[in-house]
Parts: C-alpha cells; sequence; structure tokens
C-alpha cells in the first residue's frame, strides 16, 4: 500500500509487460500510476496525485479528497427514535450504537 499527501494507493504486477500498474484508493476520479520497479512506481503514485492536485488547482476544481467517515444518513423517524433511546439507555452515543449495529 502506497500512502501520499492524505492518499492511498495500490498496485499489482503485470508479468506479461513486466510492469507494476497502480490507482490510486478512495477517490471518484481516476488517478492511476506505473512503473517498472517499485523505485519507479512509488515515484509515479506521488507524481500523479501531485499532478492531478495542480490540474485540479489549473481548472479551479475541488480535489476529491479520500473519504472522510462521515456519510449522511436518512431514516425514518421511528427508527431514529428508537436508537437514540437505545443509545440513550446504554450510555452510549448514537453514532456509537449505529457503527455497532452496522459492524454485525
Amino acid at each position: 500500500m502506497l500512502k501520499y499527501k492524505g492518499y492511498t494507493g495500490h498496485a499489482i504486477f503485470d508479468d506479461e509487460a513486466g510492469i507494476f500498474h497502480g490507482e490510486v484508493d478512495d477517490t471518484r476520479d481516476v488517478i492511476t500510476f506505473q512503473g517498472r520497479s517499485v523505485d519507479e512506481l512509488e515515484t509515479a503514485f506521488r507524481e500523479s496525485i501531485d499532478d492531478y492536485l495542480e490540474w485540479c488547482a489549473e481548472r479551479g476544481k475541488s480535489p476529491d479528497k479520500p473519504f472522510s467517515g462521515r456519510v449522511v444518513l436518512r431514516m425514518p423517524p421511528p427508527l431514529h427514535r428508537r436508537l437514540a433511546t437505545e443509545a440513550s439507555r446504554q450510555g452510549k452515543s448514537l453514532n456509537t450504537v449505529m457503527l455497532e449495529k452496522l459492524e454485525k
């Protein structure tokens, strides 16, 4: 796994072409990179992110950021009430109770 400026990337090796191909994770925009060695791959990863950020700046576009961990969730009021009541009785936050349920 590669990390740079808050972005994470992964790569696979194509043994037929003899090259690593990679992509930045957790963004809607597609950011790719490649290299023939690990050093080339790491350099290409950083350069691809820098190029992407520069491209966004030139166009006045906000760069897509890795997922923040925040999700807006709409639910029926009765469900909201049940979850909030459950959280209160357990002495937990609503967020904690919802995360526990999602992890199951």
